[in-house]
């Protein structure tokens, strides 16, 4: 499968997925649809990329006078650093009166756009200038830093392996932001406090909550969904505090006993809704589910967050492992976690059948009274 492509990656340190143009300009619309001044007058940095290769820069360059950017910086990571066995550099790298061939392989490069370069009275990726960065290009260094300190916007497909340190790595310095990670982000320590705080929330996303990034890694994605020269992955999804519409819809929802009458899924018709044993809350397998009229706590699936709306309903917390501990949900019995060795304090569960069960993660929420 794709994502144990995904998992080798993440264990090489090495996430070599670039993003495809119509991604990214389906995302970025989204915000420009809700304001389009969004990036008027600002500097955007688009870091952990590949300016060579990058989508990301060519969208952005291409767009500069539409948008109406300050500066657009784009920088990569060194090759070296990145432990790539074969590679050569570019024509546009060996051709520029600025090659050197042992920086070619040590030190990353920056992409810098913010003046009409060749005279013809426009911005665009024509006028981008490089030059080498005096490192590898890694973010947690100084130069990067101050090239964050810098932006307005941070905006990339980040190495996944390195996604919990990158995402403290923008918050520490208070920037927006629209990045890409998998969806299992959401339950990390260090990024569910801000989406429960609505400082953080999941962009317009990808379709079916999948996509292809351009990778050198097989795909084992099936006929249909197999792309040449790409690998389909999924539980992707964007994450950022830039506003955009979808999130303020509302979820069009059944009440407690249509659902129960009329629900196409079969844990919820004729039976209704299982209630924690640990936690008072009750069970919703399905994001569409939930009840309209009930006012006490709910379990949801963390997909939910795709079609969260902050009007609509409360963020409570998450029903998982130490900050499932912290929102108070009571410690297991020795006699259930007999029965089921999976069971691990701070995670949720309800009794089927006399045994244990314990769902998918799951976020607690509350409507909005």
């Amino acid at each position: 499968m794709a994502n144990t492509n995904l998992a080798n990656a993440k264990s090489a340190k090495n996430d070599e997925f670039y993003t495809q143009y119509q991604d990214i300009q389906k995302e970025i619309n989204a915000y420009l649809e809700y304001d389009p001044n969004v990036f008027r007058g600002k500097t955007v940095l688009l870091p952990c990329d590949d300016p060579e290769w990058s989508n990301f820069t060519k969208f952005f360059a291409q767009n500069f006078e539409a948008f109406g950017l300050k500066k657009l910086i784009s920088t990569s990571y060194a090759v070296e650093s990145k432990k790539i066995k074969e590679w050569k550099p570019t024509l546009f790298e060996t051709e520029s009166p600025y090659y050197d061939a042992d920086k070619s392989r040590t030190n990353g490069k920056i992409f810098v756009l913010n003046e009409d370069t060749n005279g013809d009275g426009r911005f665009n990726i024509e006028d981008l200038q490089w030059s080498y960065l005096n490192g590898d290009g890694d973010f947690r260094s100084d130069e990067v830093k101050a090239l964050r300190d810098e932006a307005d916007i941070i905006i990339t497909n980040p190495p996944f392996s390195l996604f919990r340190e990158f995402f403290s790595w923008i918050m520490e310095a208070g920037k927006k932001f629209v990045i890409i990670g998998h969806q299992n982000a959401i339950t990390y320590k260090e990024v569910f406090p801000y989406i429960k705080s609505n400082e953080v929330w999941l962009g317009l996303g990808f379709s079916g909550g999948a996509t292809h990034f351009f990778s050198n890694y097989h795909d084992f994605a099936t006929a249909g969904n197999h792309i040449e020269g790409m690998i389909r992955v999924s539980g992707v999804v964007w994450f950022t505090n830039i506003d955009h519409g979808r999130r303020h819809e509302p979820l069009p929802l059944m009440t407690m006993e249509d659902n129960i009458i009329y629900s196409k899924h079969k844990e919820v018709r004729g039976i209704g809704y299982k209630h924690y044993e640990n936690y008072d809350a009750i069970d919703i397998p399905y994001t569409d589910a939930i009840p309209a009229d009930y006012e006490g706590e709910m379990g949801v699936p963390k997909t939910f967050l795709d079609k969260y709306c902050p009007e609509q309903f409360e963020i409570i917390g998450l029903g998982h492992g130490n900050l499932g501990v912290a929102l108070g949900i009571k410690p297991y019995d020795r006699a259930l976690k007999k029965l089921n060795q999976g069971m691990r304090d701070g995670d949720l569960f309800y009794i089927e059948n006399g045994a244990p069960v314990v769902p998918y993660t799951r976020i607690i929420i509350r409507k909005k009274q």
